[in-house]
């Protein structure tokens, strides 16, 4: 495909994802009706598309509209791209632009630059003070692509070393002693040895942050387990027993082939048998959330997520808390994680549970912005006095 086809493809895209049809269904369904493209050419218009999600605003301004047309003009004016030559109706590219599409535009107010829903912008000043705007920028751009090392199989220098030789270039990431930033060579990372024989799994390194900063413990329940990342990384600790649970067992359905690759044994139970195998020595509640730290990989939610949707999300935490202090032992420790940036889904979430239960304390609280190393998260240590 020609470059100005990919633009074409990704403007096809854009406009059914107008109809209704979520971002990454959209991307499937032109990839299967249009065999003919290359693994390049769905890459390269996949990039498109999540750019434009990531800078949505800036793009409907540079583009004069809301049209999958306009937003793709927007975008590619915003990454200095020469517009004339990918819209010149060359083959299947798109047609020339008009005279009103040539015409110049206003500059953009403050809150465009943001890219965020303007009724959440209050909620990212709010939470994050001085640093709202170097958070809302970080999340226009791609994030970073990080490995976790298995150090029950290796060391995170030697993984270093046999990655670069299978054509991927990393470099240590400050979050996490067990992080590495891939660099460069990241479309090799899934076919390469070192992640086949299970020595790195795809984790965020703040992610591998929060896991490094849980207490060591014997028996522990990831109760919001989701794909089982953080239980993948728990369960290098030969001393525990890590058990995963999602309310919806469907999300853990790749769990056990990744435990296997990395060597570790990981027991999966349903929420009927909670209660029986309480309690746990240590509980993690990585909870449903806003998803706001991590929007650059997944950017179509802020632009879905409603005010009503985040009050649903805090009522949700709030009981999965609850929940979760039957299952946590006498002495155990009740960990709470988000890979949101909003106050009202940590902090709040944390303030809110004390008042409820005034025989807990907190013991330990940080919060991570979004930046070149990782994503936004959040975690705080729950503790009976």
């Amino acid at each position: 495909m020609t470059p100005g086809a990919r633009v074409a493809a990704a403007i096809e895209i854009l406009n059914a994802m107008a109809d209704g049809q979520p971002a990454e269904q959209s991307l499937t369904r032109w990839g299967r009706g249009n065999r003919f493209a290359g693994s390049k050419d769905r890459a390269a218009i996949r990039d498109h598309v999540f750019s434009v999600l990531r800078q949505r605003r800036t793009a409907a301004h540079l583009g004069g509209g809301e049209t999958g047309r306009a937003l793709m003009i927007g975008i590619l004016r915003a990454q200095g791209a020469d517009t004339s030559e990918l819209f010149n109706g060359a083959g299947h590219a798109p047609h020339p632009l008009t005279d009103a599409e040539k015409e110049p535009l206003a500059d953009a107010d403050g809150a465009t630059s943001w890219n965020l829903p303007d009724w959440i912008i209050p909620h990212f000043k709010a939470s994050l003070g001085t640093r709202a705007e170097a958070v809302a920028l970080a999340l226009q751009s791609r994030a970073p692509i990080t490995l976790r090392v298995n150090t029950a199989k290796t060391t995170p220098s030697a993984a270093a070393t046999a990655l670069a030789e299978q054509g991927v270039q990393t470099r240590p990431n400050p979050l996490a002693s067990t992080a590495l930033t891939v660099t460069e060579g990241e479309r090799k990372i899934r076919n390469s040895v070192s992640y086949l024989e299970g020595e790195v799994e795809l984790q965020d390194a703040s992610s591998q942050a929060i896991v490094e900063a849980m207490p060591k413990a014997g028996r522990i329940l990831d109760y919001c387990a989701g794909g089982g990342g953080k239980s993948l990384a728990l369960a290098v600790d030969p001393a525990a027993q890590v058990t995963a649970h999602d309310i919806d067992p469907r999300r853990m359905q790749d769990l056990p082939a990744r435990a296997a690759r990395a060597g570790s044994t990981i027991r999966q139970i349903d929420t009927d048998a909670l209660s029986d195998e309480a309690p746990f020595d240590v509980v993690l509640c990585d909870a449903p959330c806003s998803g706001s730290g991590a929007w650059r990989r997944s950017p179509e939610g802020k632009w879905t997520l409603s005010a009503t949707r985040l009050e649903e999300l805090t009522q949700i935490q709030d009981s999965i808390l609850d929940a979760a202090i039957a299952l946590t032992a006498p002495k155990g420790r009740l960990v709470y994680a988000t890979c949101s940036v909003l106050a009202c889904e940590n902090e709040d979430r944390i303030d809110a549970f004390l008042k409820r239960h005034s025989d807990w304390s907190v013991g330990f609280q940080k919060r991570f912005d979004a930046d070149e190393d990782g994503d936004g998260f959040f975690t705080a240590h729950l503790m009976r006095d």
